[in-house]
């Protein structure tokens, strides 16, 4: 086990959601770091679970921040103007139910959080 608090970020790799991601969970759970697993459109691997590599990925890696790090909560990101997954609000809000149903699946002991990111760059709990 490391030292410092973690919690996890099932993120998109577009870089203008890291930090308003990061700067969200360090708040809200008073945490020191972020373990943050990125894929583009993350919310519609989880949902759809067309790639079973990339879901499988995703699953170890959170795994890993779960059982090495501690991490006690994950979230799971959607974004406005997502290059790897292009659709609309609403679509990518009914995947990121769909997505956090999946990552409740694992057995893993943490709270999952659903979280928009929407064009000011806020973060936003959805649920």
């Amino acid at each position: 086990m490391s030292r410092g608090r973690f919690v996890a970020a099932i993120n998109c790799m577009d870089g203008r959601t890291q930090l308003p991601v990061n700067e969200w969970l360090r708040r809200t759970f008073r945490a020191d770091f972020v373990d943050t697993i990125t894929e583009p459109g993350p919310v519609r691997i989880l949902a759809q679970q067309d790639d079973p590599v990339a879901v499988e990925a995703i699953r170890r890696r959170l795994g890993i921040s779960v059982m090495r790090h501690g991490s006690m909560h994950v979230a799971i990101v959607a974004h406005h103007d997502c290059a790897g997954n292009p659709l609309d609000k609403e679509t990518q809000l009914g995947q990121l139910v769909k997505a956090g149903a999946t990552v409740g699946t694992w057995g893993l002991d943490v709270s999952v959080e659903l979280l928009w990111v929407g064009e000011d760059w806020q973060v936003q709990r959805v649920g």
